[in-house]
């Protein structure tokens, strides 16, 4: 499902006009990068927590040069699904897919 299906589907549901729920999910999508660029965790109950995760500083190797890279410590964007929406997605019998075999997904 890309942004413009959940649009469609948010609208179909709500009845509210299109580009209003586009402008609300371009606000929560923004508000979600700041907040977590800030250095603050969202919880959202039954759903779960936008949080940053720290990645220890490294050696990694470029293997076209055969050289020793230092990687200093960062932080990343993660997202831990809360325990319901674990459930829910684990109920799932087959993925719904209308792609034949070999068809790249983001095409």
């Amino acid at each position: 499902m890309r942004k413009a299906d959940l649009v469609n589907k948010i609208s179909e549901k709500t009845g509210i006009p299109k580009v209003d729920v586009l402008v609300t999910l371009e606000t929560m999508f923004k508000e979600v990068k700041d907040t977590l660029a800030s250095g603050e965790n969202i919880y959202v109950r039954g759903f779960g927590s936008f949080i940053t995760k720290k990645r220890a500083a490294k050696i990694g190797r470029n293997i076209k040069k055969n050289i020793a890279v230092h990687i200093p410590e960062h932080y990343i964007p993660a997202f831990k699904p809360a325990k319901e929406f674990v459930a829910e997605v684990k109920k799932l019998v087959a993925p719904k897919s209308d792609e034949g075999p070999g068809e790249d997904a983001d095409a």
